[in-house]
């Protein structure tokens, strides 16, 4: 099980997507503005974020951006949006993948856990390559 945050102006949409979240066992956690959504991520820590670009004060560029500052959690774009040059926007912008409003549940989970499965494995060899012992020169 691991955690998502879903960072959406729209509250229904939020409740909606931790409802089908939690239904497949997931822990989710909301916020409904950018704002909100960055303290979370500090409070939180998620494995992946969810994240609406079309938001007010804050759009979702902001927000991934400022995250980029201090963090590489996966970011999930899910957004009503669908022009390409806004998607390579997002992507340059340092989302890590990009799905359209609506989605089917099955395809949602299916980029969540990719992004969380390819997240832990970068992880885990950083770690590996982290710890290996200095070499020794001959």
């Amino acid at each position: 099980m691991y955690k998502v945050l879903i960072i959406d102006d729209d509250p229904a949409m939020t409740e909606l997507v931790t409802l089908l979240l939690k239904t497949h066992g997931l822990d989710a956690y909301m916020a409904n503005s950018g704002e909100d959504g960055l303290q979370m991520i500090h409070k939180v820590s998620p494995d992946v974020v969810i994240l609406d670009l079309m938001m007010p004060d804050m759009d979702g560029w902001q927000v991934c951006s400022q995250v980029r500052s201090f963090s590489a959690v996966p970011i999930l774009i899910l957004s009503a949006l669908d022009s390409p040059g806004l998607v390579a926007r997002a992507l340059d912008g340092g989302a890590d993948d990009y799905l359209i409003k609506p989605v089917p549940s099955g395809v949602l989970i299916a980029h969540l856990n990719t992004l969380v499965r390819r997240a832990v494995t970068e992880r885990d060899i950083k770690d590996r390559l982290a710890i290996r012992p200095a070499a020794v020169p001959i």
